[in-house]
């Protein structure tokens, strides 16, 4: 069955978590111990994996934003701001540590998969999912293409090559990076064509207006002259 709420954000589903005792995502991390929470989350993960496979995106969704959702109460980082309501993140192992944060990884990697299958890509999402990734794994590729197609479609062409080219360092043989660095250094150019042009156009508009008033000053002066140079009445 499809989670409820399959669409929302993983951030405010984890402040309603966080901040009210009788949420249902909250009472269940609370209930269970840190394994078993993470043993669920990797669970919802897999079934994420195999409706994303099925081409079933909204379920995919659905089950990525569990897994986060169970993750985020585990997640110290994400509980320290809102001390004093409810219990705190459990102290975990280092093991625990390390799988808690590649499945966030993961999830988020997908959610950004998933939404760029969609019809009307929502990009600013699959921005905000890949850079969350990378502040945890800075040299993802995946989430560095991700990122960078989102930017550059967003309109930042700039930021988008800066994304595409440490992805492209990183794989160089991917065409989908290469395809859209070449796309962003093209935007790029274009920009710079169009700035150079504008530039040429107000200089040559400054250099005829200065020609044109400095022709209207040699006539007047040139009238002055001949009116001086008639032989008085």
């Amino acid at each position: 069955m499809e989670a409820a709420g399959g669409e929302e954000n993983p951030d405010a589903l984890g402040a309603a978590a966080a901040a009210d005792p009788g949420f249902s995502g909250h009472r269940q991390t609370t209930a269970k111990p840190v394994w078993a929470l993470l043993e669920e989350a990797a669970q919802m993960k897999t079934e994420g994996n195999a409706f994303y496979r099925e081409k079933n995106i909204r379920s995919a969704i659905g089950r990525y934003h569990r897994a986060l959702l169970i993750l985020r109460g585990l997640d110290s980082d994400v509980m320290s701001p809102v001390k004093g309501f409810g219990p705190q993140a459990p102290a975990l192992t280092p093991e625990q540590q390390s799988l808690l944060r590649s499945t966030q990884v993961d999830c988020y990697n997908n959610l950004a998969a998933c939404l760029l299958q969609r019809q009307n890509v929502d990009y600013a999402r699959v921005q905000e999912y890949s850079l969350r990734v990378l502040q945890w794994q800075p040299g993802n590729v995946k989430a560095l293409y991700r990122a960078g197609l989102a930017t550059l479609e967003m309109g930042d062409a700039q930021t988008a090559k800066q994304y595409l080219t440490q992805a492209c360092r990183e794989q160089p043989n991917d065409a989908n990076v290469r395809k859209h660095l070449q796309r962003a250094e093209e935007k790029l150019n274009r920009e710079l064509q169009k700035e150079k042009a504008m530039y040429r156009g107000m200089f040559s508009s400054g250099v005829k207006s200065s020609s044109t008033e400095g022709v209207n000053q040699t006539n007047r002066a040139g009238e002055g002259c001949s009116l001086t140079a008639q032989p008085a009445k």
